[in-house]
């Protein structure tokens, strides 16, 4: 059987597409066995494509954006989606079931510091009418740091990937009020990367027909058994916890069944970027993306 290495770039059950490839078997059934890691904070899963530590990794159209925008051709290509939408939750202390996005302002939030969470938060405050800069920004660092700060009594909202804000309920902590994807719209969230010459091995194709059999599976299968299958892979977090927060997912619609990039998507990503002032021009699609195998 052979060896696939993946690595994430971050860690959460939205990433449950290429999750529950490797949890429910299909890489398996295609003769694949599987080896993950995730990069450390500050990387980018894009280098382990570099010095060959993984065949595949979750990344965002965005990296291939970066390596543009310094004028260098992008080393990898994006050839699959696996979020076709933003997947942060935006969490408060109190229920407020009359949340409306204007409570932010003058507030204090616990956001990531930058990299495209923070550039989807800004579109996404600039869709619903509000001032970012009015917004008390608390920057403590990764997903880890703003959890931690959070539960320290920072902030009266805090920004997270699923199953953070679900254990924060669960703990009694904080209480979901809104999701950032609905906000925003469909664009091109989260995507796999690879090297060109790897996407026409046997392997590639391998994972394909694995991860068209998860995307499907995704979406038809109860959230508890999805949870069910994951839960190995989040082993402080509780079983409700998982299923409610993928059952979060599937509501949201960003785990779409097909597996290709949409030129849709790609372009409301540029917009995204654009609106931020983080790109000098608006790239063609074939600069970042591929067809899949």
């Amino acid at each position: 059987m052979d060896r696939i290495k993946i690595q994430f770039t971050l860690f959460s059950a939205f990433y449950t597409p290429l999750i529950a490839a490797m949890a429910a078997g299909f890489l398996r059934e295609e003769g694949l066995e599987s080896e993950w890691s995730v990069a450390a904070p500050g990387a980018s899963a894009l280098d382990a494509l570099e010095d060959g530590s993984a065949h595949v990794v979750q990344s965002a159209l965005s990296q291939g954006f970066a390596s543009l925008e310094r004028g260098e051709a992008p080393g990898a290509v994006h050839f699959a989606q696996i979020n076709e939408m933003d997947g942060f939750f935006l969490t408060a202390r109190q229920p407020d079931p009359d949340f409306q996005w204007r409570k932010l302002e003058h507030a204090d939030a616990v956001l990531f510091g930058g990299g495209q969470p923070l550039a989807m938060f800004k579109y996404a405050c600039h869709r619903a009418g509000i001032d970012f800069n009015r917004i008390n920004a608390i920057h403590p660092g990764g997903a880890a740091q703003i959890d931690r700060a959070f539960r320290e009594g920072q902030g009266h909202y805090v920004q997270q990937q699923g199953p953070f804000p679900q254990q924060l309920e669960a703990d009694g902590v904080g209480h979901v009020v809104a999701q950032i994807g609905p906000v925003i719209g469909r664009c091109g969230f989260s995507s796999l990367a690879a090297k060109p010459a790897w996407l026409e091995t046997d392997m590639a194709r391998a994972f394909m027909r694995a991860y068209r059999r998860t995307r499907q599976y995704i979406n038809e299968t109860p959230a508890a058994e999805i949870a069910d299958r994951e839960q190995t892979y989040f082993p402080d977090i509780g079983a409700d916890v998982l299923t409610r927060c993928i059952a979060a997912y599937q509501q949201l619609g960003c785990w779409t069944p097909h597996v290709e990039i949409t030129q849709e998507a790609y372009a409301a990503t540029l917009d995204i970027f654009e609106y931020n002032g983080l790109l000098k021009q608006r790239y063609a699609y074939e600069q970042v993306c591929t067809a899949p195998p």
